[in-house]
C-alpha cells in the first residue's frame, strides 16, 4: 500500500525547472510594480490634475495591463514553458478575436456616423 502512495503522489507532482522560489517572487515584484505605477498614473498624475484623462493614459493603461496579463498568463500560468506550437494554438484565435472586435468598433462608429444624423 505504502508503494501505491507513493507513486500516485509522484504523479501529482508538476514542477518547472525554471520556476524556483526566487522567479516567483520576482514575477511578483514586477507585478506589484505595474499595479503601483497604475496607481501612480491614476491618483499621482490624473487625480491632481497633472495630466489631463485621455488617450495617452487609456494607452498607458491598456498597455500596462497587457503587460500584467502576460507575465500572470507566462509564469502563473505556465505558459512560456510550453511549447510554440501550443502558444500558437492558444495566440492566433485570441489576435483574431481582438482584430475581430476592433472591426466591429470601427464599423458601430461608422453606421453611427450615418444612421443617427
Amino acid at each position: 500500500m505504502s508503494t501505491e502512495n507513493t507513486t500516485t503522489q509522484n504523479t501529482y507532482e508538476h514542477h518547472e525547472p525554471d520556476m524556483t522560489k526566487g522567479r516567483i517572487w520576482k514575477v511578483f515584484f514586477y507585478l506589484l510594480g505595474l499595479t503601483a505605477l497604475e496607481f501612480i498614473i491614476a491618483l499621482g498624475f490624473v487625480e491632481t490634475g497633472l495630466i489631463e484623462k485621455g488617450f495617452a493614459v487609456i494607452a498607458a493603461y491598456i498597455i500596462l495591463t497587457i503587460l500584467k496579463a502576460f507575465y500572470i498568463v507566462a509564469y502563473f500560468m505556465h505558459l512560456k514553458f510550453e511549447n510554440k506550437a501550443f502558444k500558437l494554438i492558444l495566440g492566433i484565435p485570441l489576435f483574431l478575436l481582438i482584430y475581430f472586435i476592433v472591426l466591429v468598433l470601427i464599423e458601430g462608429d461608422y453606421l453611427g456616423l450615418y444612421i443617427y444624423k
